[in-house]
């Protein structure tokens, strides 16, 4: 079984056909891009995978212990099975610090019980503690950890979208979902962020799937690549084999990869 496995997914937005009839699968520890023009229906296709919108049909399957059916679940019960997502609008809580934001995440999947927290008992210290370890753990990662204390606001804009990753990271994710995360980053930023991912995927045990209009770094990241166009999937394959395949280019408006 693979990790997860789209079947035939279509949304309807009244008369407008967002995404048509889409088929993709995701193996354990892949790293797979989805690409395509503006408003190809890619970050739909996200929405409809983690739960933001409900498909109109088809069928969305999560496989870790057991199969699960993700249609119609909400966007947190989503998260709680290990499906976890960046967004290509920065959504970080902007007046907390750094490691504030990478708390909030580690707290939907490490909760204490409601007596424990109310009386402050000494387990409830020991996990504020073990959670604020492994929070900087991920911020050494990410070398956000001289900015612990910093408000989101003030970081930069790249240092925003790797705190971003690092949140998401922070849920304990067995399939990651990064929506353009090199969006409005220099190249320099872009060249680290490419070997950033190349990185998380091997030490986090993780499967990936991409979106970005960045062409060196989908080629250079990704095992294997899906193309949307006008919400319909026109080819998938190895990164060589998009490169040359003449539908993708006419769809890029003759443009090469």
């Amino acid at each position: 079984m693979p990790l997860l496995e789209v079947k035939h997914l279509t949304k309807n937005f009244g008369g407008l056909t967002a995404v048509s009839n889409v088929n993709i699968t995701l193996d354990k520890n892949e790293l797979v891009g989805l690409i395509g023009p503006n408003g190809a229906g890619k970050t739909t296709l996200f929405n409809l995978l983690t739960g933001v919108y409900v498909p109109s049909s088809g069928d969305v399957l999560f496989e870790d212990q057991t199969v699960q059916r993700l249609n119609g679940l909400k966007p947190y019960k989503i998260a709680k099975l290990g499906l976890s997502r960046t967004f290509q609008n920065i959504r970080l809580f902007q007046d907390l610090s750094v490691l504030e934001n990478v708390l909030v995440a580690l707290n939907t999947t490490k909760e204490q019980g409601t007596i424990t927290g109310i009386l402050r008992l000494p387990s409830f210290f020991k996990d504020e503690e073990v959670k604020e370890e492994e929070a900087r753990r991920l911020l050494v990662i990410f070398d956000l950890d001289e900015k612990a204390t910093t408000l989101a606001s003030n970081l930069s804009y790249g240092e925003q979208r790797r705190l971003e990753i690092v949140r998401a990271l922070a849920t304990q994710p067995k399939l990651l979902f990064l929506d353009e995360p090199a969006a409005g980053m220099n190249p320099q930023e872009t060249a680290e962020l490419t070997e950033l991912i190349k990185r998380i995927q091997k030490e986090f045990d993780l499967t990936i799937l991409l979106i970005e209009h960045d062409m060196s770094l989908v080629m250079d990241v990704c095992e294997r690549i899906y193309v949307l166009e006008y919400g319909q999937l026109i080819a998938e394959g190895l990164p060589e084999e998009i490169k040359a395949n003449p539908r993708v280019i006419k769809a890029y408006l003759g443009g090469e990869l």
